[in-house]
């Protein structure tokens, strides 16, 4: 069932289509485009979620309206080759998820790492190393959502790898990390399998964040393009790699792994205002720009990866990337770096460095806090509708425009309100 909006304006627009493989459909759906003097500005494709279909394509337009969206429609039905399911003359809006399982079409499309390594990787010249590290991804490509998380057999030199990670981090941790952070850790120790000995499973870290905060983990086959893992955080689903990084350096990696984030990221997605807060940049991102999404992204680097906080005047790390790094948690706190107030205008628009330790960290007075300036920078954003998460059925309500969120909460007031004199009365 297609959308359709704005039907007398010609604007930036969006479709999705459902495609069978097999020579020359891809042309044929193309042909039907052109013929309808439609400017592709992008394009991308996924392995299609429903059984009927191969493939799903995005297409972005610079200029179309409604009537030539609904003639593409038609097109594709009658000539057999492409069932529109989507289009958005308005705003340019690119195809987001509305559901958990909806992320299956993206879970396994990884930027790169994973089972691939740079040739400037600890890992790249060990071969059984990287068999490793593809029999590890194998599970995450071949999961789907519902089914029993993969367990991995980690390896005893795996787990002496993690050990020596997990015990200098731990003791840093102590007067290095934030409150909750601190908080929350052995309660993983005592519920998710958390030691120097054993690496934890994601589906009994899952189960207990679950119980907790209604987050969960999902594996993944390396780092995701920025807007796919943050649409994944709309879900409170956190997609989280299996493989661990090489033993010669145990103290480094070029990229996430178990370590980043099952000691870095996962405490704090079991502390209620921080797991809000990590959900709201994920529902400012759905449907985002491209250029909103590069914002979001530096927001989510300089807070969740490597965010710090007040703690009783003093300065405390939050971040993930911090937390699991100990010669980035020492230097984050030593004097050295520039610590700016968190403004998520200005943070959106910082430049970063990947390669060494930040100059710049932004710190937060609360989660509460952070959350708040968040859900306010979402609301500048480029994008004519708003979403909102239902925690009953795990999926996104959409919106059509900023103002029905006003009303909205206009109507929740009142309903509040009436609530309030009724008890008023009923006590009196």
């Amino acid at each position: 069932m297609a959308e359709y909006r704005n039907p007398d304006k010609s604007s930036k627009g969006s479709i999705v289509f459902h495609l069978h493989e097999g020579v020359g459909t891809l042309t044929d759906a193309l042909a039907a485009i052109k013929a309808q003097n439609l400017n592709m500005t992008h394009i991308e494709s996924r392995p299609s979620t429903d059984p009927n279909w191969e493939y799903d394509f995005l297409v972005s337009f610079d200029h179309v309206n409604d009537a030539q969206l609904q003639q593409l429609g038609k097109d594709f039905k009658e000539k057999g080759l492409a069932e529109l399911t989507f289009a958005l003359a308005q705003g340019g809006i690119a195809w987001f998820p509305r559901k958990p399982e909806d992320l299956d079409s993206f879970s396994t499309k990884s930027l790169e790492y994973g089972a691939e390594l740079d040739s400037d990787h600890p890992g790249f010249t060990d071969q059984e190393y990287r068999k490793r590290r593809v029999d590890i991804t194998n599970f995450a490509r071949s999961y789907k959502y519902g089914q029993p998380l993969p367990v991995v057999e980690y390896t005893p030199a795996e787990v002496a790898t993690w050990g020596v990670v997990y015990t200098k981090l731990r003791a840093l941790s102590q007067t290095h990390a934030c409150k909750q952070y601190n908080y929350i850790f052995p309660l993983l120790e005592q519920n998710a399998g958390y030691s120097a000995d054993r690496i934890p499973q994601l589906h009994d870290v899952s189960k207990f964040l679950k119980r907790i905060t209604g987050w969960t983990l999902r594996p993944v086959t390396g780092l995701l393009t920025p807007r796919d893992f943050l649409n994944g955080l709309a879900f409170r689903v956190f997609h989280s790699t299996q493989y661990i990084r090489h033993h010669s350096k145990p103290m480094y990696t070029p990229e996430p792994d178990v370590c980043h984030e099952l000691i870095g990221h996962v405490p704090l997605f079991a502390d209620p205002e921080f797991a809000d807060f990590s959900q709201e940049i994920g529902l400012a991102s759905l449907g985002a720009t491209d250029a909103d999404i590069d914002k979001l992204s530096t927001v989510y680097w300089f807070t969740v990866e490597f965010g710090l906080c007040k703690e009783g005047g003093k300065m405390k790390a939050y971040g993930a990337g911090l937390l699991s790094s100990f010669g980035e948690l020492e230097y984050c706190l030593s004097g050295t770096p520039q610590l700016a107030a968190f403004n998520p205008q200005m943070t959106a628009i910082t430049k970063y460095p990947i390669t060494m330790y930040q100059p710049l960290y932004y710190y937060t007075e609360s989660f509460e806090d952070a959350k708040r300036k968040v859900k306010e920078f979402a609301a500048t954003l480029d994008r004519p509708f708003t979403v909102r998460y239902n925690a009953l059925t795990e999926t996104v309500e959409v919106l059509d425009n900023k103002s029905a969120v006003s009303s909205f909460s206009k109507q929740i007031r009142n309903d509040m309100s009436t609530l309030t004199e009724a008890l008023d009365k009923l006590i009196s």
